[in-house]
């Protein structure tokens, strides 16, 4: 009897400790890393913080104790997004069109690491340390939040939202610092296939969508380089580039206005849309 009792105890406590940590598959997560653009660097306006679903979630990769946020700790997706005092982001209204267009029952989660005015070297885990040795005085600021290494944090997190939830696609914004790179895709694939690796994720099942950098008609700054965002697909086949056409900037030919991000985010919640609706 008491061997009886003794594997109930056993199979119970296996039991519940599967329950806490088992992922549930209508938690839909979202990772996004970049530059500036993906970092938010449009001032928020009073519409941005009205109306924003409790299904609509955001785990703070930093410590805010003036935002009530702990890192690694869910909060609902409040802007800012990304660090403690950033922008609006992409990312904002990403979320908000998915969710506009999903079942009841589905909640969204997204990660937020970005650093302004990094190469996409920074995310590259082989390089990331001598970068950090060489970045400008400014940058360090946005460095030291996530102790000098971005990419680790951002994975680090990761695995965290992976115990509640699924990770469904990967956005990322980033290139301006890297125009005229012809080895810019190759240098992404590397980031890529890392976090597939870290994260066992499968490459089937999460595409990568990337932004373009302001746009001529905008008179973009760094707009030659979305001839080269063009070609990620040919190098990465489950990605996809979001057209920036028509989303205007705020004057330094570098960065969107709020209005730019909610319309560059709606886009990238469509694309998204339209591959969660592929057989």
């Amino acid at each position: 009897m008491k061997l009886k009792i003794s594997l109930l105890v056993i199979v119970s406590a296996f039991l519940l400790h599967l329950k806490g940590y088992s992922q549930d598959p209508n938690f839909h997560i979202y990772l996004c890393f970049g530059q500036s653009n993906m970092e938010g660097n449009a001032r928020l306006e009073h519409e941005d913080s009205l109306n924003i679903d409790d299904r609509f979630l955001m785990m703070s990769a930093v410590d805010c104790p003036d935002l009530g946020r702990e890192k690694g700790q869910w909060y609902q997706a409040v802007p800012p997004l990304c660090r403690c005092r950033t922008g609006l982001t992409p990312a904002d209204y990403f979320g908000r069109t998915l969710l506009e267009n999903l079942p009841e029952n589905v909640r969204l989660g997204v990660i937020n690491v970005a650093v302004g005015g990094c190469k996409i070297e920074l995310f590259d885990k082989d390089s990331c340390e001598s970068y950090v040795e060489t970045a400008p005085g400014w940058m360090m600021g946005m460095l030291k939040p996530y102790d000098n290494d971005p990419y680790s944090r951002l994975v680090e997190m990761a695995k965290l939202a992976q115990k509640d939830g699924v990770i469904k696609g990967i956005l990322l914004h980033q290139g301006e610092s890297n125009t005229g790179d012809s080895l810019w895709t190759q240098k992404v694939k590397v980031v890529y296939d890392n976090l597939f690796a870290d994260l066992g994720l499968q490459a089937d099942n999460v595409p990568l969508l990337a932004g373009e950098v302001v746009g001529d008609d905008q008179g973009g700054s760094c707009a030659s380089m979305n001839k080269i965002i063009a070609t990620l697909p040919n190098v990465i086949p489950n990605a996809y580039v979001i057209p920036s056409v028509g989303c205007p900037q705020r004057g330094d030919g570098l960065h969107f206005t709020a209005e730019g991000y909610r319309m560059l985010g709606k886009r990238y919640g469509e694309k998204m849309l339209s591959i969660l609706k592929e057989p």
